[in-house]
């Protein structure tokens, strides 16, 4: 599928020369910076060096002071809790904090992860009737429950009360819980809003410390963890997460926990670890728990504090990754061939599908695997224990959350953000459903929407490019939504040399334009290009640029995004 290009919008360049005088970049490092906000000499410095002291007062949060209040009245009398999560990356993640946290503090504490295939996503009746028959009065939610209404007012009857630490959006109506954190919550003044759930577990632990008087050390411990989740969870790059990611790879790079570096050894050995390395590398590893069996293996292997222990635990996980990686390859494949075979469903806006016996912790998966082939809006449905539970997946500028909302007659139970969303619908109400799903994107959906994009910051010739760029670019990093790592077109450039094909798939070349400046390029993917680039013909290119270390030599090298022939 052919990408569509488009130029982010120029900046004021007044504005721009300023800030390139202030802080002595280049026009063009300039150009990037006003695109993304940073348009002062105060705000590039707290972009390029962040600091701890950018963190906002937790007790910021609506109902901190009650969570507080509430917890340390269970850690004085020394009272049963239980730590509550959701059982992918970020609910695994948040659990593994609070719980250790928390552990130091009250030996009576113990963590609960619901089973994806008996009680499904968030708080489940069955947990609740676990912490009452346990004797358990206090239950710390995370990642989960901000919808939950129903559920806390059965376990206030049964005398459990909850500390709902979540980061949806709610309903109308907040759960009746003893306490509630939640930045999205219509009351809530919190400054940032984009925290994600072991981001507002976070929050908790630095609340309860800051009250307690405890050194900031006893929580950044944790802060490795917190930078796992945010990368995971695709949550914004901006703001509070960024300085908690920031700090978060500085000690996944230094000082890891003991968990998340047993985790580390079975990956490919890195002189330092990215944001695409925990999005590709370790957040899989933890997901497959949950995908595959319980995801309670997650939390034994992050809140390990035995090196030897920890290794052992974290091989299971490799070996679940290894079955989710088949499960994902073979039911992929089956997907494909329904839409590409089924009369009708490839002139459809959007892609709703179903197996009986589609594994269903791998259909999240799968839908982005559709979405990334025909670039639709998509869910992709399993059959478990007479209900059909599916997992949606959105295209840019398309809020399946809402799409997904404007059908909820026909939805048993739903929840999820813009992009990203989990149902369940009853057999007797999928294909109304999927109707209506197909009736609402086709209706909202706009034509731009349905052509993947490639948006690039700026045009530039590749003279323009040198070491200081390159340098100035990664120091731009963690990227991710918000702050994507830059990109940039140039026209009227050539392959250097004979370009070639690595393992089927990736293009490697030498680019050169309209002056003798050569890099080393490389396109991952993208070997369909090959001949595109070959035999001395002239092609446009959207790159960014990265740097290359090579048996310890340090070079620029560009990293292509897309090609297109003239």
């Amino acid at each position: 599928m052919e990408n569509r290009w488009s130029a982010k919008q120029i900046p004021n360049q007044e504005v721009v020369a300023r800030l390139s005088k202030e802080i002595n970049v280049s026009i063009h490092i300039a150009n990037i910076l006003v695109q993304r906000g940073i348009d002062t000499f105060e705000k590039a410095k707290q972009y390029f060096r962040p600091s701890l002291s950018d963190l906002h007062d937790p007790f910021l949060l609506k109902d901190m002071d009650i969570a507080y209040a509430r917890i340390k009245d269970a850690v004085t009398k020394q009272e049963k809790m239980m730590v509550y999560g959701d059982y992918d990356v970020d609910g695994t993640t948040a659990v593994s904090i609070v719980y250790s946290y928390f552990k130091t503090l009250n030996q009576n504490i113990e963590y609960y992860i619901p089973d994806r295939y008996k009680e499904g996503y968030g708080i489940s009746k069955i947990g609740i009737d676990f912490a009452a028959e346990n004797n358990i009065h206090l239950i710390i939610a995370l990642d989960c429950g901000i919808r939950s209404n129903e559920l806390i007012d059965y376990a206030n009857s049964k005398g459990v009360d909850f500390i709902i630490c979540d980061h949806h959006l709610p309903g109308d109506k907040l759960p009746n819980a003893t306490a509630i954190l939640n930045p999205k919550r219509f009351d809530c003044t919190y400054p940032y809003k984009e925290l994600s759930g072991a981001g507002i577990g976070f929050k908790l632990i630095q609340g309860y410390s800051k009250k307690e008087g405890f050194s900031e050390e006893k929580i950044l411990e944790y802060i490795d963890l917190v930078a796992v989740s945010i990368a995971s969870d695709l949550v914004e790059m901006r703001g509070e997460n960024r300085v908690l990611a920031f700090f978060g790879l500085k000690k996944l790079n230094e000082n890891p926990s003991i968990g998340l570096q047993s985790l580390l050894e079975s990956a490919a050995a890195k002189s330092k670890y990215s944001i695409q390395d925990i999005i590709f590398g370790i957040g899989p590893k933890i997901n497959a728990a949950g995908r595959i069996a319980d995801a309670k293996s997650a939390v034994k292997v992050l809140i390990e504090q035995d090196f030897s222990t920890a290794r052992q635990l974290s091989r299971i996980l490799n070996d679940r990754n290894d079955e989710r990686k088949e499960l994902d390859t073979d039911i992929t494949k089956d997907a494909v061939n329904i839409v590409e075979n089924t009369p009708g469903l490839l002139d459809r806006k959007s892609i709703v599908l179903r197996g009986e016996d589609w594994h269903k912790g791998v259909v999240g998966i799968v839908a982005s695997r559709m979405v990334e082939q025909f670039y639709k809006p998509t869910i992709v449905f399993s059959l478990n224990d007479g209900m059909y539970t599916g997992s949606a997946r959105s295209v840019k500028n398309f809020d399946i959350h809402e799409a997904i909302q404007s059908c909820s007659e026909f939805v048993d139970q739903f929840g999820g953000h813009k992009y990203a969303a989990g149902l369940s619908v009853k057999l007797e109400n999928f294909e109304l459903f999927a109707e209506a799903f197909e009736r609402y994107v086709a209706a909202n959906i706009t034509e731009s929407s349905l052509t993947p994009e490639v948006e690039y910051d700026l045009e530039l010739e590749l003279s323009d490019i040198n070491e200081n760029m390159m340098k100035l670019v990664s120091q731009m990093a963690p990227f991710g939504p918000g702050n994507t790592i830059p990109i940039f077109k140039t026209d009227n450039v050539k392959a250097q040399n004979t370009a070639r094909v690595l393992k089927d798939k990736h293009l490697k070349l030498q680019l050169s334009g309209n002056t003798r400046h050569t890099f080393d390029a490389i396109g991952f993917g993208l070997a369909e290009h090959y001949h595109t680039v070959s035999n001395g013909n002239i092609f446009n290119a959207c790159y960014s640029v990265e740097e290359n270390n090579y048996n310890g030599r340090i070079s620029v090298q560009l990293r292509l995004r897309d090609i297109k022939p003239l």
